[in-house]
């Protein structure tokens, strides 16, 4: 979270204080120096090894943006943040499927197989509509770069809202609640993209070139990066917790999924005599 485009690729970033910039860079590296502590020391990585190598991901980014920031020249460094963005964007939406597939463990069992790539391909479905109008006033004058990272920034933290917001949605149906990890995880995702989604409409909204403006710019960018620092002091508290053991769906979502389930074998075992027919008829 804290490589940051510069140059021409987007008009976003500022030198500011120093100072404030490398003490927010400390502190954000203790904080998720402490995460991956208790991802380890609680187990979670177990149930969540795709989190957990986010988390690795986002340390290992931290440490090496300073360097990268400080050696290399203006091209390459915004072509080594566009490459980060898309592994950044990778990553979460793969932890969306592994987070989605966890809400559905008490039911698991029923499921067919491909039930993972059905959640993979419904995932998929919504951020290609999102990332087809995800395009803020102003993104038009920027180059393709950086238009492709607003994109992804824009797509990914939406798909991350609406799955809290679904999440929580269902809670009573799903018997979740604040004290189980999926909902954890969502809720420090949800928080910091809401957090992004707002800073980066701001950023595209706002004018550039005199000093004050430039100023604003990277306050913004601080207040995205505080936000994630938000996220992981909450994800500290959660994770240090033990947690119930995962409850099991309400009678009524267990009956509609079981139904689901029935369907889906119906339907691939009719597909599959189908093409036994043809295939005999051939």
């Amino acid at each position: 979270m804290e490589l940051r485009p510069r140059g021409n690729c987007c008009p976003f970033h500022v030198c500011g204080s120093y100072s404030l910039d490398t003490y927010l860079t400390i502190v954000s590296a203790s904080v998720q120096a402490l995460v991956l502590i208790l991802l380890m020391r609680k187990r979670i990585y177990r149930d969540f090894p795709l989190f957990t190598a986010y988390q690795v991901w986002i340390f290992a980014l931290a440490m090496g943006s300073t360097v990268a920031s400080a050696r290399l020249a203006n091209d390459a460094y915004n072509r080594l943040f566009f490459i980060s963005s898309v592994v950044d964007a990778l990553f979460l939406f793969v932890i969306l499927v592994e987070m989605s597939m966890s809400v559905l463990k008490p039911v698991r069992a029923m499921l067919p197989r491909w039930t993972i790539v059905a959640v993979a391909a419904a995932l998929g479905a919504v951020a290609v509509a999102v990332w087809r109008i995800a395009s803020p006033p102003g993104a038009g004058k920027l180059s393709s770069m950086s238009q492709h990272i607003i994109h992804l920034d824009i797509t990914m933290s939406v798909l991350r809202i609406a799955f809290f917001v679904t999440l929580a949605a269902l809670s009573q149906l799903l018997c979740l609640g604040w004290r189980d990890r999926v909902v954890q995880i969502s809720t420090g995702l949800g928080f910091f993209s809401l957090v992004s989604l707002g800073v980066t409409f701001l950023h595209m909204n706002q004018g550039v070139g005199a000093v004050h403006l430039n100023e604003l710019y990277h306050v913004l960018d601080r207040v995205v990066v505080c936000a994630y620092i938000a996220s992981m002091l909450y994800w500290g508290v959660c994770f240090a917790r033990d947690v119930r053991e995962r409850q099991e769906f309400t009678p009524q979502m267990q009956k509609f999924i079981e139904a689901l389930a029935q369907n889906a074998r119906s339907t691939q075992l009719a597909m599959r005599s189908t093409d036994a027919k043809r295939g005999e008829s051939y």
